[in-house]
């Protein structure tokens, strides 16, 4: 039978490309996998982080074999961004792609007798032909997920198709109140001698179906009558396993949790399952946590999928690759629907060697995660059109849109657009479902513009099935303030923006999802905003997981069904002035608040009730109350409240843009803008511009005071934003750029010659 032993202990690791060595190298660094160099700097706040090739061993001695011919499999769970791996002193395996499972059979490098070196050269260099190219997060380079050997018989299911389990299983439920089970298993050197058994097992543990099969035939349907159905409330799981047996003898054995569901998506009733319509609201999550990065245990997946659970959510869009077999496991137990995506992000590269990875990388993604029932929806692309479009970006999608359909009819296609693709663009009716990121109230325009987009959208294609697949806002819990405004990082504006989109999302059921940006603050080495750098702090709940922010129970007051109430503001604990606000959340009809023991007033509002009190001088204790269901925090009565609420770079911001003007002198602004030949404007590229030192300064200051970015050729988001011109900009900024502020920039581009 089958033996899967564990390889995460005692590796030896070195920062530095030493090469292959000839024996353990116990002069190198031990450490145990889960494992990523990039930890720290990943999103310490040094403006990079460590991108190289490393390199890891270990010795172990070869599994004894029971049976003659038998084989040894190294499973590595997944290694960034590039791999190339090594037993004894020869290449077994060379892998591209850094979220997906790969496997070799090292039984001819393994020795008889005495210990064999397992070598892994891993590295998360750039590389053209492997995604991401670019994106808004940390590469993270290491062994992070963990290494097992896999010993097998010589007759064995297969562990060499694209990381696949060697079984699927499809289950479909029938009208009369059962489902049937489709199983498919793939057998490794087979012959007449041996079959294939399957059953199916319910949740206690009790068979309700089996079937047998030849080894050489290994389809097989099995019905279930009165079969539970897999709901977002009520996740039930039934076991199947496929075990190969030779005569009275079992050979090999695999097996898969799954669900028995139905689901679709309609462009007016939203996302059904089961045949009842149910919004899909929810969260997007990275995979890192603070100086861990992304090598995280079991329990650690655990306990994020257990706070998105109590947050109310039921999704969870797994971006912007594949994640861990854990994480998955946990979103089959609790009931979320999952969207599931490959790295194909931000700038398509037209290298072919691009495009085939994009292909392994999605045959990996639905091969090894074909049994998950949470899975209901694929991603083939984020934002893509970044870098631009093409004829071959748009044949690109629809091949691998089509690849979906063949690997698995069962589930949907879905794609997340960057906010400025055209409503009209050849980039929709590509996918099943679509969904677009939307940051009107924090890049450009105002969080009130978010609600007339998506109905114009939904009116002028009303055959599309349209989602949210990002929005958001910075939340730094340092920062507060009793104006809480647009780009000023504090917690009440984060907060605000959130009662507003969630109030829009409850509004309108048809969309069929919506995904925060993001659930968990998390590591973006090239950021520097906010006075927080090294990190993307749009996190409903910060990176260490020590703080839900208020905006976590906006959500929580909308999705939950367990009776909650929540004191905005507790961080905000120094304040100034006769009176001050106070806002609780609460999915309860009515709220009392108290302050120092007497009553301030009773309200009945719907989600979000909002008080003013008079502080006394000194400290406060304030307490709301719904129903059973009590909160209560201390505030100070202060005359003047600290500066540190206050981000420096909000006052700069708004001298810069004055500033800006003043320098502007006598240009008129109002006059049409003109593009005249050999000079520079603002429909250039900014990587054009950048041949200019003179113009690039001044583009660089005009995106600093408007969207508060740094923009450096070659460092930090340079990339995602070299291909994209400033009008393009402008238009994302909205009104981040006061009234004349772009016809301003140009005025001062035309009077430069290019380079």
């Amino acid at each position: 039978m089958r033996n899967v032993i564990n390889l995460n202990r005692d590796w030896r690791f070195v920062q530095e490309d030493a090469g292959l060595p000839k024996e353990l190298p116990l002069e190198w660094l031990q450490i145990n996998l889960p494992h990523t160099w990039n930890a720290i700097d990943g999103h310490d706040g040094n403006g990079s982080y460590d991108r190289g090739k490393y390199w890891y061993a270990k010795s172990f001695p070869t599994p004894k074999q029971p049976l003659a011919g038998g084989r040894v499999y190294v499973e590595i769970l997944a290694a960034g961004q590039q791999a190339t791996v090594y037993v004894n002193g020869s290449e077994v395996i060379y892998h591209e792609g850094g979220y997906s499972i790969f496997r070799a059979d090292i039984t001819d490098q393994c020795k008889e007798e005495g210990d064999n070196l397992l070598v892994v050269a891993c590295s998360n260099e750039n590389k053209s032909s492997v995604y991401p190219q670019s994106a808004d997060f940390t590469f993270y380079g290491g062994l992070y997920r963990g290494v097992n050997l896999i010993s097998v018989p010589e007759v064995h299911f297969d562990l060499e198709h694209y990381g696949g389990s060697g079984l699927q299983v499809t289950p479909k439920p029938c009208e009369s109140g059962g489902a049937t089970f489709e199983m498919e298993s793939w057998v490794a050197n087979g012959d007449e001698n041996f079959t294939v058994m399957y059953s199916v097992k319910d949740a206690d543990g009790k068979e309700v179906g089996s079937a047998v099969r030849p080894a050489d035939d290994t389809k097989a349907t099995v019905y279930v009558p009165d079969v539970n159905r897999w709901e977002i409330d009520s996740p039930y799981l039934y076991t199947v396993t496929a075990t190969l047996q030779r005569r009275n003898e079992a050979y090999d054995e695999v097996s898969a949790r799954v669900g028995v569901r139905s689901f679709s998506c309609d462009p007016d009733k939203g996302f059904i399952i089961n045949g009842v319509e149910t919004p899909l609201r929810g969260v997007s999550r990275h995979q890192d946590q603070l100086y861990k990065g992304n090598a995280l245990t079991k329990e650690d997946h655990y306990e994020d999928a257990k706070i998105i659970k109590e947050l109310g959510a039921n999704t969870i869009r797994l971006a912007h690759y594949q994640h861990s077999q854990d994480f998955y496991d946990a979103c089959d137990e609790l009931g979320f629907v999952v969207w599931a995506e490959i790295p194909f992000i931000s700038v398509m590269n037209p290298d072919l060697e691009a495009h085939q990875n994009c292909i392994s990388q999605m045959k990996e993604l639905i091969i090894q995660n074909y049994n998950h029932p949470s899975i209901c929806f694929w991603g083939i692309s984020n934002e893509i059109l970044i870098g631009g479009i093409s004829d071959k970006l748009v044949e690109n999608h629809k091949e691998l849109n089509a690849l979906c359909k063949k690997l698995d009819p069962t589930r949907l296609t879905t794609i997340a657009h960057v906010s400025m693709t055209p409503v009209e663009s050849p980039v929709h009716h590509i996918t099943d479902t679509e969904s677009y990121n939307h940051y009107f109230g924090w890049y450009g325009g105002k969080m009130e513009d978010n609600g007339p987009w998506l109905d114009h959208f939904h009116e002028v294609h009303p055959d599309i099935c349209l989602g949210l697949s990002e929005y958001g806002c910075e939340g730094i819990i340092t920062y507060h303030g009793p104006n809480p405004a647009c780009k000023d990082y504090s917690e009440e504006y984060q907060a605000l923006y959130h009662e507003h989109m969630a109030k829009v999302l409850d509004e309108r059921p048809w969309m069929w999802s919506s995904h925060v940006w993001n659930m968990f603050d998390f590591g973006c080495a090239a950021r520097d905003e906010g006075g927080v750098s090294g990190r993307n702090n749009k996190g409903l709940v910060t990176m260490d997981r020590k703080t839900k922010k208020d905006s976590y129970y906006v959500y929580q007051a909308y999705w939950s069904k367990e009776p909650m109430v929540h004191l905005c503001g507790r961080r905000y604990a120094q304040r100034a002035g006769e009176t001050t606000e106070i806002r609780v959340y609460s999915n309860q009809p009515s709220v009392t608040l108290y302050l120092n023991g007497k009553l301030v007033e009773e309200k009945s509002a719907d989600k979000v009730f909002v008080f003013r009190a008079a502080l006394e001088d000194g400290q406060n204790i304030v307490v709301a109350c719904a129903g059973d269901q009590k909160d209560s925090m201390t505030l100070e009565k202060v005359e003047k409240e600290p500066s540190i609420y206050v981000l420096p770079e909000v006052n700069e911001r708004a001298e810069g843009v004055a500033n800006w003007f003043k320098l502007a002198g006598d240009l008129d602004l109002k006059a049409p803008m003109e593009f005249p030949e050999g000079k520079y404007s603002i429909k250039d590229k900014i990587e054009e511009i950048a041949k200019s030192q003179e113009a690039m300064d001044i583009v660089v200051q005009a995106i600093k005071i408007t969207m508060n970015m740094k923009v450096v050729p070659g460092e930090g988001m340079w990339d995602m934003m070299k291909a994209m011109t400033l009008e393009k900009i402008g238009g994302m900024a909205g009104s981040l750029a006061p009234e004349g502020f772009m016809e301003s920039l140009n005025a001062k581009l035309i009077k430069i010659d290019k380079v």
